[in-house]
């Protein structure tokens, strides 16, 4: 492996997954299917990841910052394998609990890679997958927990169709400019589906939180697709 800290970055990876998956095993009714998805889907984050890394990590060392972005990536695989698993009361309580500090980890590889001055574009890709599937899974589970109608989880697939749209459309494809607007909408992304999937909200005031949310979300792809096909 060209850089030294990725083995061991997976290794732990998938202890987190494990040891997660079956110490909730017994209090969230969790088969044996339910913690296998949770590793596997971990597989194969990291085999996408390692697949670019070569090519868009510069550097020598896998690097402290992509060394947290693997945790949240097991993290985030974990609250994925809640969907589809026993919807017993705990389980949205505890995927709360999990999306938010992979969520709080967020600020703190960004700050890792400026700090060791490591930044690179495969940390930055790979922090923004782990986003974006933790919005997929958030949504999800919003929707089986009866917050909002099927509609919420577009929350999570509108990502994966931009990135099917820019393989189909050459103009779709080309790089963005860094801006802050998406970085917040991401932000309001995780946390509302975070706040709604607390026990205590519930429809209509989640229904409403989740509507603004994707509303916003809808309006920052559509300032991309518009930006994009201006200077196609």
């Amino acid at each position: 492996m060209a850089n030294t800290g990725v083995i061991s970055a997976i290794s732990n990876g998938f202890g987190v997954v494990l040891l997660m998956a079956l110490g909730l095993r017994g209090l969230l009714q969790l088969t044996a299917f339910d913690i296998v998805r949770g590793v596997v889907l971990f597989a194969l984050i990291m085999v996408l990841a390692v697949r670019y890394l070569p090519a868009l990590h510069p550097f020598p060392f896998f690097g402290p910052a992509n060394q947290v972005t693997t945790l949240r990536a097991a993290l985030v695989s974990t609250v994925a394998s809640f969907v589809g698993a026993p919807e017993v009361p705990l389980l949205a309580s505890m995927a709360v609990t999990i999306a938010t500090v992979a969520t709080l980890l967020d600020g703190v590889d960004g700050w890792l890679a400026r700090r060791t001055r490591m930044s690179s574009p495969f940390g930055a890709r790979f922090d923004m997958e782990v986003d974006a599937l933790l919005i997929l899974a958030l949504s999800l589970l919003a929707w089986r927990h009866g917050k909002a109608a099927a509609w919420v989880v577009w929350s999570g697939v509108l990502r994966y169709l931009f990135v099917l749209a820019g393989w189909l459309l050459a103009w779709m494809r080309q790089p963005l400019p860094p801006s802050r607007r998406r970085q917040t909408v991401c932000v309001i992304q995780v946390a509302s589906l975070i706040v709604i999937l607390l026990p205590r909200i519930n429809p209509p005031e989640s229904v409403a939180i989740a509507a603004g949310a994707l509303a916003v979300l809808v309006y920052s792809f559509a300032v991309d697709v518009w930006w994009l096909w201006r200077h196609r």
